[in-house]
């Protein structure tokens, strides 16, 4: 059964910018990892700082291999695409506040004629 993990962010409204350019250039950093199936980085459009991040796996087992691989070592300044490398200073987070939560999905449908 696949499971969803949504990243949910405080990001202030002068880090908005930086926060997606940053998704942009990330350099499809999640595509290639096993057991991954979506991602979506969701704006805010009424009232609220609050972005996220939308990502489906194929299983919990797929998530966390992520987590202790790619992306740590992204977060870490030591992947490929973060724009920190050996003696570059980290820039400084967009978010200034984060919250993981977690779903199993339990049903799902698509378009009729898709």
């Amino acid at each position: 059964m696949s499971v969803v993990k949504i990243n949910v962010l405080t990001v202030p409204a002068e880090q908005r910018e930086t926060l997606e350019k940053r998704f942009a250039s990330r350099a499809h950093a999640v595509e290639n990892s096993d057991g991954f199936e979506w991602f979506e980085l969701l704006r805010p459009v009424e009232g609220t700082d609050t972005y996220l991040v939308y990502t489906r796996w194929r299983d919990e087992e797929s998530f966390q291999a992520w987590m202790e691989g790619p992306m740590k070592s992204a977060h870490q300044g030591t992947g490929t695409g973060t724009g920190a490398g050996d003696g570059e200073e980290r820039p400084k987070p967009a978010a200034s506040g984060s919250t993981l939560w977690s779903f199993e999905v339990v049903q799902q449908a698509a378009p009729k004629n898709a």
